[in-house]
């Protein structure tokens, strides 16, 4: 899985590791839905590709908020992401943000969970921001949607795993 986040934060680029914002809940967020057995810090984000997993942005350039960028940024971010797709050929994108996924992909009414179109032959799941800016969704919302992602790659027949999709 490639976790696609929308952009570093300010503190991030500063420091050299996504999500690495206090107050960011995307590490508490991927063990709480079983993706790592302990609870990662940002500067241990190496450790994720021995578990089948990465991390990159949409956009490289570092913002207070995702709200500073552009349309064009984030469309020609999701250009640069199917290219990231097609080198590395990861089994599912997962991209973080549906506000992000709908400007750079151009996909007005695209909702969370899995997408019906993939990209680059990957297949493609839209996630909540893991922010703390992102006010919409608490850790136990966050790791709900984030393990549903989790059980539908360790079960992909599985129809449990598709529910609420």
């Amino acid at each position: 899985i490639l976790f696609c986040g929308i952009n570093p934060s300010l503190y991030s680029a500063a420091v050299g590791f996504h999500f690495a914002r206090p107050g960011n809940r995307f590490w508490p967020t991927l063990h709480a839905a079983g993706f790592t057995e302990r609870l990662l810090h940002p500067a241990e984000q190496g450790r994720l590709i021995g578990q089948g997993l990465g991390i990159t942005n949409l956009v490289d350039r570092a913002t207070t908020a995702a709200d500073e960028l552009t349309t064009e940024e984030l469309a020609s971010g999701a250009g640069q992401l199917e290219s990231k797709v097609r080198r590395y050929r990861p089994a599912i994108v997962a991209v973080l943000g549906v506000t992000a996924y709908r400007s750079a992909f151009g996909r007005r009414h695209a909702t969370l969970g899995r997408q019906p179109d993939g990209l680059a032959g990957a297949g493609l799941w839209v996630l909540p921001n893991p922010s703390g800016l992102n006010a919409h969704y608490q850790l136990p919302d966050l790791a709900h949607a984030f393990g549903r992602l989790r059980l539908a790659v360790e079960s992909p027949d599985d129809p449990e795993s598709k529910r609420g999709e």
